[in-house]
């Protein structure tokens, strides 16, 4: 069973194409176009790329395309992408403009061109259907949060990847096993004691820390919107929500250019003065700029408190994991966010987190409490995995 997933950015298209033989999990290929301007085009050029590679000598070869969907109104998990699933997610287009218009858009192009091939996607909000209800809830009307008011939580399928991955890495194929069967029991399969505690940092270009009991959510940083939680790359992060109004009022915004600044020219790039790339920043601040360093610092003081809540909520931690592209390869950030924890039990290898780049890890010295490791992620993987399973289940 071959399953390509696709991953749609609003000039972009990525791709891996997995095998799922019998008894084998493969990558066989993967790529991507910066810069699209013609969807359509992209995506005759990414199946031309496949054939020419040698991956599949037909599209007819491949038993679904996947997507790694962000959010739509009351459709969470595993799904196919029908026109119904497609106008529950253009209905939070607006919390959503980086993500859902350009995924909507790429979904019926690959439709138009793949009639026959099930297009599945897996919704990032699925990871937290079990969180707490406290931890999810917004002190809003009862009808705003029926309207989607209310935190969704993000990175789902990076973070379902690292609840696996770090289970597996710690010795706890009980906890690994809840995780692949999440989506079909919502966390039910028992797992033995202790418990097995987990806080994920998913550092990108967006950002968000998730706390992990027993192979399941308890909450994530991002909230309503992908704008919300720590500050990302050029989104703005948490935000009091009384700033909005005050600024249309005082600065005379309009709300199409308030939500402009807020999803395009804050985060990251309006704190350091206008870079985004966390390897710019750096270079920037190595070189005295105080903004770049405030922007650096911001982004450590943010991931900090939300690892501290998730400590507290969990009651402590077995291990402490980076991942995305900051968290996997940028040394300093994760020196710095774990300085000076040691009465949490946090106590960083410097030689050991020096060293590590992209690659699984353990940076903790042994004496430490908590694990800190490091675990490329995976999302796509996780993607395949599960539109392999719902494509199985829809046969039995």
């Amino acid at each position: 069973m071959k399953i390509l997933v696709a991953n749609l950015g609003s000039t972009s298209l990525k791709w891996r194409l997995f095998d799922f033989a019998v008894g084998q999990e493969r990558l066989l290929h993967k790529g991507g176009f910066e810069r699209v301007a013609d969807y359509a085009q992209a995506i005759e050029d990414c199946l031309a790329e496949l054939k020419r590679s040698g991956a599949i000598q037909h599209e007819s070869e491949l038993a679904a395309v996947g997507f790694k969907t962000i959010m739509a109104r009351g459709i969470n998990g595993c799904v196919r992408l029908d026109q119904q699933v497609l106008q529950a997610m253009e209905f939070y287009n607006q919390i959503a403009p980086a993500h859902n218009p350009p995924y909507v858009t790429g979904i019926r192009l690959f439709a138009r061109r793949m009639p026959d091939t099930p297009l599945i996607g897996l919704f990032e909000t699925a990871f937290y259907q079990w969180a707490p209800e406290a931890a999810m809830r917004y002190a809003v009307p009862q009808a705003w949060h029926e309207l989607g008011v209310r935190r969704w939580g993000f990175h789902g399928a990076s973070h379902k990847f690292i609840a696996e991955r770090s289970a597996e890495l710690l010795g706890r194929e009980d906890v690994a096993l809840r995780v692949r069967q999440l989506y079909v029991d919502g966390g039910r399969s028992p797992v033995r004691q202790p418990e097995l505690r987990v806080i994920s940092c998913h550092l990108g270009g967006s950002s968000s820390v998730t706390g992990i009991l027993n192979g399941v959510a308890i909450g994530n940083s991002l909230g309503m919107s992908p704008q919300s939680g720590l500050p990302q790359n050029n989104r703005v992060g948490d935000l009091d929500a009384f700033a909005l109004p005050f600024l249309m009022r005082t600065a005379r915004l309009t709300l199409d250019e308030a939500e402009r600044v807020l999803c395009q020219e804050s985060g990251l790039k309006a704190l350091s003065g206008g870079a985004n790339d966390i390897r710019d920043i750096q270079a920037q601040a190595a070189q005295g700029d105080p903004r770049a360093q405030l922007a650096l610092d911001t982004l450590v003081h943010q991931a900090r408190h939300w690892i501290g809540a998730f400590h507290l909520e969990l009651n402590g931690a077995d291990a402490l994991v980076f991942t995305a592209g900051i968290g996997e390869n940028q040394t300093r950030i994760r020196q710095a966010i774990c300085a000076q924890l040691e009465q949490l039990g946090i106590a960083l290898d410097s030689a050991a987190n020096d060293r590590v780049r992209a690659q699984e890890s353990v940076i903790s010295t042994p004496a430490s409490r908590v694990k800190v490791m490091v675990i490329p992620t995976n999302e796509e993987l996780v993607v395949a995995r599960e539109a392999k399973r719902l494509l199985e289940n829809s046969k039995n």
